[in-house]
């Protein structure tokens, strides 16, 4: 006989395994990297460096980790749909074997719609596959009282099967002593990113080892 009690855990332990299926669902393998393939970090000022030297920039720290030439495509200030609009024009000069998603920020910051926002990282994410590469998502923090991720990185990550480095940024820009100025970080924690994003392309197959610097 299944009591109130034993019917409610039940309802416990399906919640909770559904809670891990979601979870397991953004640890999408990546291809491996061969030693000449490119990475490109593609975004804002945040993949630009702002607030550090271009040396402790993000890309900069994450070529020195993996041991394969990552450039570096942001641009300060842009918007989702100039990332969209810009993108084919470097896919089509570096020929990348990953692409490294960081955009979203400028559209929160200017209350640009967050569905126009989404469906342009969407068209991002289809347009880098069309080339032949892998994507990587980071995600961007919500604007609100608490730094916290947007759940649109989420539900694109989980729709379209993409890798997604969701809570490392939203870390680093709730940390003072990891910040430039108040939606930058400084060059620690441009590292920190750069070590968590080695860190899923590494649990996710697209490198094998780290090299420390």
């Amino acid at each position: 006989m299944i009591t109130k009690r034993s019917q409610s855990g039940i309802y416990l332990l399906v919640a909770v395994c559904v809670a891990l299926m979601v979870a397991c669902s953004l640890t999408v393998r990546l291809p491996k990297l061969e030693r000449d393939d490119v990475v490109v970090a593609f975004g804002d000022s945040i993949t630009f460096g702002a607030g550090a030297t271009p040396q402790e920039s993000y890309p900069a720290i994450l070529e020195k980790i993996i041991g394969r030439r990552v450039v570096n495509a942001g641009v300060p200030g842009e918007v989702t749909a100039g990332g969209l609009a810009r993108l084919p024009k470097v896919l089509e000069r570096e020929k990348p074997a990953l692409v490294i998603i960081c955009l979203g920020g400028n559209d929160l910051l200017r209350s640009m719609g967050k569905k126009q926002a989404a469906d342009n990282i969407r068209e991002m994410v289809r347009l880098t596959r069309k080339h032949g590469a892998a994507v990587v998502l980071i995600g961007v923090p919500a604007l609100g009282l608490s730094v916290s991720p947007d759940p649109l990185y989420r539900e694109i990550a989980e729709t379209m099967n993409v890798s997604l480095e969701e809570k490392t940024l939203s870390e680093i820009l709730a940390d003072s002593a990891l910040k430039a100025d108040l939606i930058h970080p400084n060059a620690a924690g441009y590292r920190r990113l750069a070590e968590a994003v080695a860190a899923l392309m590494r649990k996710n197959g697209a490198i094998e080892s780290t090299t420390s610097q």
